[in-house]
């Protein structure tokens, strides 16, 4: 019934929409037919003037009678402009419109052409003036740079005039531009007025120069005619460009109008406007919605009146099932105390009801009794799986720490061998310059340059190994602590590395506020603070935010000095911090040997200090170095 009730309503929308559809192309034919009837009368009446009696008297008289008399004729026949034109003239203007060639031919012609601004100008200036209608900025229409349509919209006719010695053709017609009793009868023909004697405002009608309102009977406000508004693009596109009626919904300034929109087409057979009919929506809309409510509510009560009849009809049958299907959906939620009880019948559903709360009164015992097992064997499996996984920590623990031993052993036992591999030429190298410098004495001047190069890279190859070392038997090195403010020698570093960052757009903040004095070789710190900054550039790329902050910070009741070095950059990945200090871990490819941050685990644990890092919530990563102060 519902879905009969739906496809129902939806036939019966869609045949109201084609009424309405129907109705307002029956109104716009009444407006093209008094259109025609408007050009008909106004060709007729320029027709009879030019072959009446008083018209060939008053050519008779002169010039100045014919122009009076044309001008009495015009007022008479509610024209705006009449004027004769002599044969001299008429050839020029039969080149400019198809109604005057025509009528040099002898034939009476009417049809709708725009005049331009100078054109109405010379016929009159109040028709000029009549015409110059300001553009007003219409929601939906197509962008338009004009501000003022001067242009006017005529009905145009000439007849030709065959008075002997009088040759010629009589021009006369109607300007539209504002023509508010041409517009306010076509809305009085189509849509009949309120009972008070008022225009119906449900109904409008309106004439179009293209796109531009020059005659409506639209409102913008109560007392104000939308003349200047424009339509919208879609209709324009489908009326003006595409030659179509259109015959639909369209909102019409500042509503929906059931519209209809007819091209108008000039002389040359160009479209040059629209004639519209439309009446408002909303009524129909609303008349609609009634029905619709209606058509539910009757529904609704019959629905209300039949409902509780076939409920007390099989409530002899579904009251029992449904009992038991609640019955059993609580059982399947885990009660077990459900029963379905007495269903006051001793038919087949009634033993039906009795054999199933038998059924679930062995089903709850046996439940009983599985519970007390799987409890007790819950907790022994909970006992050893406690006991496995404690057992299983102490041996990852174990193994992380053996692996890391063989990973240190066997660095350095590489180590050592690069170290004797590198030193012994390193140790032939530096002799043979000494043997050169011997050799040489005093004639050594002109290589001295290149000989002290080589001494200076055999240093540095030499602190390298000594760094390598350093890493892999850091006991062996004697211990070069003392009691130093960190603060200067941060300072110092970050002068150090001004080179990596100075060429980039990197801008570096500093907040330092730590008084604390800590115990360690001045130069390991500077190394270790050297490789954080270098990081951190490095992980920004071309532009970024470098934070340096100290202050005090007391761990587990033990004061000391703290350091943060923050980046912007993209962080490091999740699965990289838990080991990112491990000995060749590394992002940068090529670039990087994965040692400065072991290293640098290694310095600040000798020191006796934590080192650590995490990422920042508003991205990029931060370090953290942490040192035990000298007086505690």
């Amino acid at each position: 019934m519902p879905l009969l009730l739906v496809l129902a309503m939806t036939r019966w929308t869609s045949d109201y929409d084609d009424v309405l559809i129907a109705k307002v192309d029956s109104d716009l034919r009444i407006a093209e037919q008094y259109l025609g009837q408007i050009m008909a009368g106004t060709g007729a009446g320029v027709l009879a003037i030019s072959e009446s009696t008083s018209f060939l008297e008053a050519t008779q008289q002169g010039a100045r009678s014919v122009t009076s008399y044309l001008e009495d004729a015009r007022t008479r026949l509610s024209l705006d402009f009449l004027y004769f034109l002599p044969r001299d003239q008429v050839i020029e203007l039969s080149a400019r419109w198809p109604v005057v060639a025509n009528a040099e031919q002898g034939t009476l012609d009417t049809q709708i052409d725009i005049l331009s601004a100078s054109d109405l100008e010379s016929l009159s200036p109040a028709l000029e003036a009549q015409a110059r209608i300001p553009l007003i900025p219409t929601e939906a229409a197509v962008p338009s740079d004009r501000t003022v349509e001067d242009r006017g919209m005529v009905v145009h006719s000439a007849a030709p005039v065959l008075i002997d010695g009088f040759e010629g053709v009589l021009v006369g017609g109607i300007l539209l531009n504002r023509n508010l009793q041409f517009i306010d009868t076509i809305n009085a023909l189509v849509y009949q007025s309120q009972e008070d004697g008022t225009p119906n405002r449900q109904g409008t009608a309106t004439l179009f120069l293209e796109d531009v309102r020059v005659s409506t009977n639209v409102r913008l406000f109560e007392d104000v005619r939308a003349l200047g508004t424009r339509v919208s693009a879609a209709v324009r596109s489908a009326v003006l460009d595409d030659g179509r009626i259109w015959l639909d919904r369209a909102f019409v300034v500042n509503d929906w109008y059931i519209s209809g929109y007819l091209p108008i087409t000039d002389s040359f057979g160009g479209r040059v406007g629209m004639l519209y009919v439309g009446f408002l929506e909303a009524p129909f809309q609303a008349a609609k919605r009634s029905a619709y409510w209606v058509v539910l509510g009757a529904f609704a009560a019959v629905v209300a009146l039949s409902a509780p009849l076939f409920l007390f009809l099989a409530k002899g049958i579904f009251s029992p099932l449904e009992r038991m299907t609640k019955t059993m959906s609580r059982v399947e939620q885990g009660n077990l105390h459900a029963r379905i009880g007495n269903v006051g019948s001793k038919d087949e559903i009634g033993q039906v009801a009795t054999h199933l709360d038998e059924l679930l009164d062995q089903v709850q015992e046996r439940d009983r009794a599985l519970r007390s097992w799987a409890t007790e064997l819950e907790e022994r499996v909970e006992r050893r799986t406690a006991e496995l996984h404690e057992a299983n920590k102490k041996l990852e623990d174990t193994f992380q720490q053996l692996v890391m031993s063989e990973k240190l052993a066997s660095i350095g036992e590489i180590t050592a061998g690069v170290a004797h591999e590198i030193n012994n030429p390193v140790a032939v190298i530096q002799g043979n310059v000494d043997v050169i410098r011997e050799s040489l004495g005093a004639q050594i001047e002109p290589i001295e340059t290149e000989l002290n190069l080589i001494d200076r890279q055999i240093v540095r190859i030499g602190g390298i190994v000594g760094k390598l070392l350093q890493f892999a038997r850091p006991s062996e090195f004697g211990d070069f602590a003392e009691s130093i403010d960190p603060t200067p020698l941060i300072n110092d570093s970050l002068v150090l590395v001004s080179h990596q960052y100075s060429k980039q757009d990197i801008n570096v903040s500093r907040d330092f506020q730590a008084t604390t004095q800590v115990r360690i070789d001045p130069g390991e710190l500077q190394q270790v603070v050297i490789n954080l900054f270098i990081n951190a550039v490095q992980a920004m790329g071309d532009q970024g935010d470098l934070t340096i902050s100290t202050f005090d910070e007391v761990r587990d009741g033990k004061g000391g000095f703290c350091l943060t070095v923050a980046d912007t950059g993209p962080g490091i990945p999740e699965e990289h911090l838990k080991s990112v200090f491990d000995p060749f871990l590394t992002t940068k490819s090529a670039e990087g040997t994965g040692l400065g941050l072991s290293i640098s685990q290694t310095i600040i644990q000798k020191a006796g200090g934590l080192i650590s890092v995490k990422n920042r919530p508003e991205g990029g990563a931060v370090f953290t170095v942490w040192l035990p102060d000298t007086q505690a």
